[in-house]
């Protein structure tokens, strides 16, 4: 008998009305979008730091000097 938790309170997905079957099957497809939603972010971020280092390696490669230099931290 499938299951669904809300609130920490299990329910049978049996004993919903054709309505509440409804809302579960609306609710489990925006759960699927929301999990591709965060594997594609996973991407992009990993792309993101692939190119941030790429970038810095090209940096100290090149010998470009920053503009302003950073703040130095007090203690």
């Amino acid at each position: 008998m499938p299951k669904i938790t809300i609130d920490e309170i299990e329910y049978n997905t049996e004993d919903l009305a054709e309505n509440g079957k409804a809302q579960l099957t609306s609710l489990q497809f925006l759960e699927g979008q929301m999990q591709k939603i965060r594997n594609e972010m996973a991407v992009y971020q990993t792309a993101q730091r692939t190119y941030v280092a790429a970038l810095k390696a090209e940096i100290a490669q090149s010998g470009a000097q920053p503009v302003v230099k950073p703040a130095e931290t007090v203690e």
